[in-house]
């Protein structure tokens, strides 16, 4: 099984800007040599047949990407309408400012077969090419955000995956996101 970087993650998880919320300590082509070299501690199914998620032991200083929204932080809680990509549509995104999450005890990075990619307009050389990260400390899956769910019913046309909502799904997401937010 063979790994690739692909551009909409590099941009998005090793950003040129040097944010502290991407993957720290390793280039993006040292990430992705690990990933083909070390197996995962879990390999975890996807949202859909195309997508897998490798939990790898945080080798790196990159702090978990979620935290739980309290009385004593939600003052801290900040939001906007952003896009992912020029192309996409903005939708309103919500993040903490001023945290220090712990430094994460697993990097899980998200893949899609080769297949997807070519589908969704991205070709790669490899089975499986990264779309995300997430940084966590359990060896699990954080839930899709509600929107990214969205997106993705909408079709690749929109910058989704073209897969159906799943409505348990998305109550589960709501569930947890409802308590937690990505901090900047």
């Amino acid at each position: 099984m063979s790994i690739a970087m692909t551009e909409f993650a590099r941009v998005r998880l090793f950003p040129a800007d040097g944010r502290r919320t991407a993957i720290q300590d390793i280039t993006a082509e040292a990430f992705t040599a690990r990933l083909n070299a070390e197996a995962p501690a879990r390999v975890i199914p996807g949202y859909a047949p195309f997508c897998v998620l490798h939990a790898h032991r945080n080798w790196t200083t990159t702090r978990c990407s979620v935290i739980p929204i309290t009385d004593a932080n939600r003052h801290q809680l900040r939001s906007a309408y952003e896009a992912r990509t020029r192309e996409e549509l903005p939708v309103l995104v919500r993040w903490f400012e001023g945290l220090e999450p712990p430094v994460a005890e697993y990097l899980v990075p998200i893949l899609y077969s080769r297949e997807q990619l070519a589908k969704e307009g991205t070709p790669i050389d490899a089975d499986w090419g990264i779309v995300g990260c997430l940084y966590t400390m359990t060896p699990d899956e954080i839930p899709m955000v509600p929107i990214t769910m969205m997106r993705n019913a909408l079709g690749v046309e929109e910058g989704g995956s073209g897969v159906p909502m799943d409505r348990e799904a998305y109550r589960r997401s709501v569930a947890f996101w409802s308590q937690h937010a990505n901090w900047r």
